[in-house]
């Protein structure tokens, strides 16, 4: 069953930098991989922290393993590894079970931007769009992830902890595009999801 279902990978840095906001982000992604799991999603939840750390779990499909998955991860001081992210994404899918999005939640970015480009670059190609939301507002960290996301033909959107009702929103309109494609965004007439149907319009035409 998993094989056939549409494949949905759902990221998080975990290091310590996110550590004061986890509790409160933790509902919201867990509000998220509710979503996914209505969309008829196969959800695989990676994380980095520490050193090195980086895990991906099994490709889940029941809302209480994707859960058990959520609330065992805890942050731990160590530097992004974006990179090592985008990289397993890109390997991640095959021609018969293709992942058709990522999602990273993140507040930071300490990797060369140029080689995290190529790899976004490398993700149009293959139709693997990333779907980028930063914590917080920092500028720098704004530009590389706003970049990653155009490059990729994917979205990019801030939040804090005053925007709980639009990541959660826009959360689920991403599941409904790895789901149905963009046919699905623009069939529904949800705020969120025509916000969405415009922002991978918008990568399409700073491609063009």
């Amino acid at each position: 069953m998993v094989e056939r279902q549409p494949r949905l990978l759902f990221s998080l840095d975990a290091t310590a930098s996110r550590a004061p906001t986890w509790a409160y982000a933790s509902k919201l992604q867990r509000d998220m991989f509710i979503a996914a799991h209505g969309n008829n999603l196969a959800v695989q939840l990676c994380y980095y922290r520490g050193a090195s750390e980086f895990h991906a779990s099994p490709w889940l499909t029941r809302t209480e393993d994707l859960l058990q998955h959520m609330a065992a991860v805890q942050c731990a001081p160590g530097a992004t590894q974006i990179g090592k992210l985008i990289r397993h994404y890109l390997a991640a899918g095959s021609v018969a079970t293709p992942v058709r999005a990522l999602i990273f939640i993140g507040d930071a970015v300490e990797e060369n931007s140029g080689q995290l480009f190529d790899l976004a670059a490398r993700c149009r190609i293959k139709g693997q769009p990333l779907f980028i939301f930063q914590e917080g507002f920092d500028s720098s960290v704004a530009d590389v992830f706003r970049q990653l996301a155009v490059l990729s033909g994917g979205a990019y959107a801030q939040f804090d902890n005053s925007s709980a009702e639009f990541l959660r929103d826009l959360l689920s309109s991403v599941a409904r595009f790895a789901s149905g494609g963009r046919k699905a965004l623009t069939q529904s007439g949800r705020d969120s999801d025509k916000l969405l149907l415009s922002q991978l319009q918008q990568s399409d035409s700073c491609q063009n």
